[in-house]
């Protein structure tokens, strides 16, 4: 299954009344919560999942966003409605960003059909469709998560792969050259990494580059489907984006999930600044 879907196939499974999952996932790291702006009009149908509660398992040395447990992650997809023989379309505001996540994790434990919105809320509404503030009824799932279907990293994988394969870092350069660091406490980066923002992998709109233009952009920086790839940001979040670029650039890459939180918790682990 694409891992994509353009606003006018949407509109035509819903106008079909085609059974599928609508998720919201509309999230921003810095700002207001996410359940503000479904609140205050979201796609018809739609179902609200928060990522801090509902995607990721509590903050802790493990990471910002580490993996939930099994059961906390299936609890959650069935109460949006999520069940093994239906599609599920997740969206954001626009980049994909937090919806990338969602859409690794559910395949991550095991569900297949699932889809992000390209272009997500804004794309939908630029194109006239309709939104609404009414909650849907939702009848729960029968999900059932089966983790390990998707390749992970930890810390020591990442600095393996940093040497061995292509560990991407998907933050800003900024971040990842160490000048600053708004959220976690240590710049810079894990040595070897290389650095390829994932506002690279779309364009002004929002939607993904085509995947021509994705496997030179990657290419460039040394990833394709002859090496290990890896990537990592500094939570788990954005570098779910990366995965689906490169998933869409027909690369294969591992997560990890922990990231640069996780990898910053051990005193230990090396960081490295600048530009390589």
């Amino acid at each position: 299954m694409h891992p994509l879907i353009e606003v006018p196939a949407l509109d035509r499974l819903l106008r079909q009344q085609t059974p599928l999952v609508l998720l919201d996932v509309r999230w921003h790291l810095a700002g207001p919560p996410g359940i503000d702006s479904y609140r205050k009009g979201h796609l018809p149908g739609a179902v609200f999942v928060d990522l801090d509660r509902d995607v990721a398992g509590p903050p802790g040395p493990a990471g910002r966003h580490p993996l939930p447990p099994s059961g906390d992650f299936e609890a959650a997809m069935r109460r949006a409605g999520v069940s093994g023989d239906r599609l599920v379309v997740v969206y954001d505001d626009a980049d994909s960003t937090a919806a990338a996540r969602v859409w690794w994790s559910l395949r991550y434990f095991g569900h297949d059909k699932v889809r992000v919105l390209n272009g997500g809320y804004r794309a939908w509404t630029e194109a006239g469709h309709p939104v609404t503030t009414e909650e849907p009824d939702v009848k729960p799932g029968d999900f059932f998560a089966r983790p390990g279907r998707l390749p992970v990293l930890d810390a020591e994988g990442a600095a393996a792969l940093a040497t061995t394969g292509v560990l991407l870092d998907a933050r800003a350069a900024e971040r990842y050259r160490g000048e600053t660091e708004p959220v976690d406490p240590v710049a810079g980066h894990i040595p070897g990494a290389r650095n390829a923002p994932t506002s690279g992998n779309v364009g002004v709109d929002g939607r993904f580059l085509p995947p021509e233009l994705l496997r030179e952009r990657f290419a460039q920086l040394g990833a394709t489907d002859a090496l290990d790839v890896g990537a990592y940001c500094g939570s788990g979040v954005t570098a779910a984006h990366e995965i689906l670029a490169l998933h869409l650039a027909g690369i294969p890459a591992a997560l990890y999930v922990g990231s640069w939180s996780n990898w910053v918790a051990d005193p230990a682990n090396p960081v490295a600044t600048g530009d390589s």
